[in-house]
């Protein structure tokens, strides 16, 4: 069994409110290094395929259609095998 571990971010100029809201939190409680905070999604997905050549055709489906937004988000994935 494969795990596809994706992460889906804000592409670059993109803004991130929520970022910024967790940057000002921070330095509210006294963080005072932070310099900037950006957020993004994870997705670990288990797939019952060893082959990773199908498993990442499927997870480009899945990022293309649903889990990223094509005009706002970047994603990058991982393969690694799960072990029993």
């Amino acid at each position: 069994m494969l795990v596809a571990d994706v992460q889906i971010r804000l592409k670059k100029g993109v803004a991130d409110p929520e970022g910024k809201n967790t940057k000002k939190a921070l330095e509210l409680l006294g963080f005072s290094q932070v310099a900037e905070v950006k957020t993004s999604k994870y997705f670990s997905i288990h797939l019952d395929t060893d082959d990773e050549a199908l498993a990442k055709i499927e997870v480009e489906k899945m990022c293309q259609s649903l889990l990223a937004n094509p005009v706002i988000n970047d994603y990058s994935y991982e393969f690694r095998l799960l072990r029993d």
